[in-house]
């Protein structure tokens, strides 16, 4: 079998910690009520808690982003890349400077391109909470402190630089 990069290589995965050496990473409580649909999504402090940026937030309410741990297991069945299940309680670690890959739910990303949370008017494929690179009306908050860093992979994964 012939596993090739033809044209680009993959971006990474969803809560990837890219740049390491750049990156300030702190251990955050989160609340198992209101558990992350995914690595690599804003979040914010709430009761102390580290929850998911979301409905009716505002552009300044995020506090980082969710790092995904590795290896780590989820589900029924073992999950490594840690893409399926995302931890819900416990401790966590969260990106508060730093460059990650994320999944890019609409528009397209560009070298120092303008970032969005999804906070309103969910549909398919743009849940709330999602990043986005395209403003869509009061739907969306822009995250002034973060930059696409160039175009998104053929699956939608995308790297972020955050309060550089």
């Amino acid at each position: 079998m012939n596993n090739a990069f033809l044209y680009r290589m993959p971006a990474g995965i969803p809560g990837d910690v890219t740049r390491a050496s750049q990156a300030t990473i702190e251990p955050v409580f989160l609340n198992p009520s209101l558990p992350f649909a995914g690595y690599g999504l804003f979040g914010k402090i709430a009761g102390g808690q580290f929850v998911p940026f979301g409905a009716g937030d505002a552009a300044g309410a995020e506090y980082g982003l969710f790092v995904r741990p590795y290896p780590t297991t989820g589900g029924a069945a073992s999950d490594p890349l840690g893409t399926a299940t995302p931890f819900t309680k416990g401790v966590a670690d969260v990106l508060r400077r730093g460059y990650m890959t994320v999944k890019l739910n609409a528009g397209t990303a560009a070298k120092d391109g303008a970032v969005y949370v999804r906070v309103a008017a969910a549909a398919a494929g743009k849940p709330i909470g999602g990043i986005e690179a395209a403003a869509d009306s009061t739907n969306t908050v822009a995250i002034t402190t973060a930059s696409f860093m160039g175009a998104a992979d053929a699956t939608g994964v995308v790297e972020i630089a955050y309060n550089i």
